[in-house]
């Protein structure tokens, strides 16, 4: 019996999936929750289980093809009899049949099918009837394309038609179909199949224009050394994480008004006591290091700024304060930034600190993030002191009032009891939202973190 598992739900109501690779093929026999493939939603990469034991029939995507949640992603043909066909049901009775027999695939999958078929395409608005001649032209001259006059279309158009293997080469290409489709189309034929020759045509045409327009205007140029073989460009398609994360740092530059306020702080006295911690052997496996000292003495010090501990709820129009701290690590992966959060930080010890900075580093590098612990951050630390840079002005995450960013630690001259001395400094960055945390309290936190740097003992009066 044929079984088909759709691309479920993974996690806050992501609409797609990008498949990474398969790790099975047609033909391949599965157990019951085995890997199948890894998919890359917007914020991690996520290994998918097989919800049934049998042999894979189809594969409905390739690696590289994005799937939309909830169609059909592979097929399966399972141990058990074909359902019996009842005798002519009507329309209403067929729908009422599939709903009673329909059931979930696995537990957080989602919902079931309601059909067995393939779901349709929906009609995509890729024009819009232009009836003024001259505002036609205006745009076609307006155009860097290599546009041409097409047919006016009145009504609403399909998406432009062409293959998955045709769509993604078109798109590493950097050729719109929408244009191609539009100047492929006549009247007797509105929407035509694009092939891939059509758009090798078409860049084939492109790259004709641009020669001869280069052509008819010579200029006299100095003799250079000869550039180097290859593609002069490389075009990366925007997606996965790094589009979560690009869309996230716009709506929150745009929404939240960021303020930053720096203070640098001799740290000495902590690096020295990081240093009596790793010695002593009973200690050492936990690999303590500065970024778990601030984040033990961010975690101290919240409870008494609560502003940068808070989010700004606009449809309740409150200000909600949180009185505990999931605390978001600000991590560099291959795929783009993304920022895990280690729940109840608050109720760590130093070691345990150090320990959950561990794993969160080691699972983010590997790519095997979690949606759900990327989600409900509610205060931030970046390190970028791991780069050797002093400071910055970190990017609120949505849903955050604050986030301090770390520098590298480094040994100069200094200030110390009257005398100049060699002293191991670090610059501290606090960017906070200026609808909960004014100047004052913003500059008191930070001060308050860099006292704790500064003079580990002061972690005991809290």
């Amino acid at each position: 019996m044929k079984q088909e598992f759709l691309l479920p739900d993974l996690g806050e109501g992501l609409a797609e999936a990008e498949v990474v690779q398969w790790l099975v093929a047609v033909g391949d026999t599965v157990t019951l929750n085995q890997t199948l493939a890894e998919v890359e939603t917007a914020k991690a990469v996520v290994e998918l289980p097989s919800p049934y034991e049998g042999t894979v029939s189809v594969l409905h995507a390739q690696a590289g093809e994005t799937v939309e949640v909830g169609a059909p992603l592979i097929a399966f043909e399972v141990a058990g009899e074909e359902p019996s066909v009842p005798d002519a049901p009507t329309t209403g009775d067929a729908e009422s049949a599939l709903e009673e027999k329909a059931e979930p695939n696995l537990v957080g999958y989602g919902a079931a099918p309601s059909s067995r078929g393939r779901p349709a395409r929906r009609a995509r608005r890729v024009g819009v009837a232009v009836s003024d001649a001259s505002a036609e032209e205006a745009v076609r001259a307006a155009a860097p394309h290599d546009a041409v006059a097409t047919a006016v279309v009145d009504a609403p158009l399909e998406r432009p038609r062409s293959t998955p293997p045709v769509r993604k080469y078109a798109k590493d290409q950097g050729v719109d179909l929408v244009l191609l489709s539009a100047e492929m189309a006549t009247v007797d034929d509105p929407a035509p199949l694009i092939t891939r020759r059509d758009v090798d045509a078409y860049l084939a045409r492109i790259s004709e224009r641009s020669t001869a327009a280069r052509d008819t205007t010579p200029v006299e140029r100095t003799p250079q050394a000869p550039l180097p073989s290859g593609e002069r460009m490389t075009r990366i398609p925007i997606r996965g994480v790094r589009k979560h994360t690009a869309e996230a740092m716009v709506r929150s530059a745009f929404t939240a008004p960021h303020v930053t306020t720096f203070h640098t702080v001799d740290v000495t006295d902590t690096m020295a006591l990081i240093a009596s911690l790793r010695a002593d052997r009973t200690l050492s496996e936990h690999r303590i290091g500065p970024l778990a000292v601030v984040a033990k003495a961010v975690c101290l010090t919240l409870p008494q700024y609560p502003g940068l501990n808070a989010f700004w709820d606009e449809s309740a129009g409150e200000i909600v304060q949180n009185h505990f701290v999931d605390l978001g690590i600000a991590a560099a992966t291959d795929r783009g930034l993304i920022v895990p959060v280690i729940r109840e930080a608050q109720s760590l010890s130093l070691p345990a600190m150090a320990d959950a900075l561990r794993v969160l580093a080691s699972t983010a590098r590997a790519g095997k993030t979690q949606p759900a612990e990327l989600a409900g951050g509610t205060f931030s630390i970046t390190n970028i002191g791991s780069f050797g840079i002093d400071a910055g002005t970190p990017i609120l995450p949505p849903g955050q009032s604050g986030i301090l960013a770390t520098g590298a630690v480094r040994r100069q001259p200094w200030e110390y009891r009257g005398e100049i001395a060699l002293r191991e400094v670090m610059t501290l960055s606090l960017s906070f939202d200026h609808r909960l945390v004014d100047g004052a309290e913003g500059s008191q936190f930070l001060k308050a973190v860099a006292d704790i740097l500064q003079e580990p003992g002061r972690a005991l009066l809290y």
